[in-house]
């Protein structure tokens, strides 16, 4: 039987409570959670040094105040809108490695136990292109690999790759990703491994078990240490709450989610929480939603 803990991205801060203070004591004492994973749209990597470096060492003394471990920095919406590792571009594509260097260089100094997210996005003209495809692929593979030696320089012990919901931004089915994990793991200085999410088996175009959540737990959930929490239709990615609104309308079920974790095989997983509100939304209604599905899925983890 698997170990499964919970924790929070903690996306829902973005905007409405950037302070590393105000976020930990949200996690640590209204949601009562210890484990946490940091969004990078609350500090890009390449802030300045002497302000990033500030916040960094204010995330580190929150953290400890309230007894919080850091297991990863993550890529956040601002990230997501890019192409980055697989830029049509070279140019392009080196400055999203560079980017990444530091977002690695950062996580570490902030304690986090490691760093990854969305890697790219093919273009609409490479996607189509076998040859272009094939080459940004191993340029990409090349790309993961040089930056597990930068994280293992900085003393992180793996780097998180997430599957996505398109097939522009592999991986999106479960045999790519094995594939794909396979191969990028070849040359790795640290394990590079995935972060799942429970809202990604919606990509237009795939079918049968490419579309089945607890499938995907079952075949990749001991190569995913954290996992990505929402509740969804199936139909998008949706990063709704787990109130009982959206629970008659979403397709997650926690009893499901344990035990496709629990056949895979899976010894230790970290279920994060990331549950995205519209800017528009009351901060409120926010926290009021967020601490009802920390509960819901406690009830079924007690």
């Amino acid at each position: 039987m698997a170990k499964i803990k919970l924790g929070m991205m903690n996306c829902f801060a973005v905007k409405r409570w950037p302070e590393p203070e105000v976020w930990c004591k949200i996690i640590g004492e209204d949601f009562n959670l210890r484990y946490l994973q940091f969004s990078f749209d609350l500090l890009d990597p390449r802030t300045g040094s002497v302000s990033r470096d500030k916040i960094c060492r204010r995330i580190v003394k929150a953290t400890k105040k309230y007894s919080l471990h850091l297991t990863s920095a993550f890529t956040g919406l601002a990230s997501y809108s890019f192409n980055l590792l697989l830029h049509p571009d070279l140019g392009m594509r080196m400055d999203a490695l560079n980017w990444y260097e530091q977002a690695i260089k950062t996580a570490a100094k902030m304690g986090a136990d490691g760093s990854g997210g969305h890697m790219g996005a093919l273009s609409m003209q490479d996607f189509k292109d076998k040859n272009r495809k094939k080459y940004l692929m191993e340029f990409l593979t090349e790309a993961l690999q040089h930056l597990s030696q930068v994280a293992k320089e900085a003393g992180q012990k793996f780097l998180l790759w997430e599957p996505m919901p398109l097939k522009r931004e592999p991986p999106c089915t479960i045999e790519e990703a094995k594939q794909l994990h396979r191969m990028v793991n070849e040359g790795a200085a640290i394990p590079i491994q995935f972060c799942l999410d429970l809202g990604h088996q919606c990509a237009v175009g795939t079918t049968g078990k490419d579309r089945d959540t607890y499938e995907w737990l079952r075949q990749l959930a001991p190569y995913s240490p954290v996992i990505h929490i929402q509740q969804t239709d199936g139909k998008g990615d949706r990063h709704w709450p787990f109130t009982e609104e959206y629970n008659c309308q979403g397709i997650i079920e926690p009893e499901k989610v344990i035990q496709a974790i629990n056949d895979s095989g899976a010894e230790e997983v970290i279920l994060l929480f990331e549950i995205i509100h519209p800017f528009e939304a009351e901060e409120k209604l926010v926290l009021t939603e967020i601490k009802e599905s920390v509960e819901f899925w406690k009830g079924y983890l007690s």
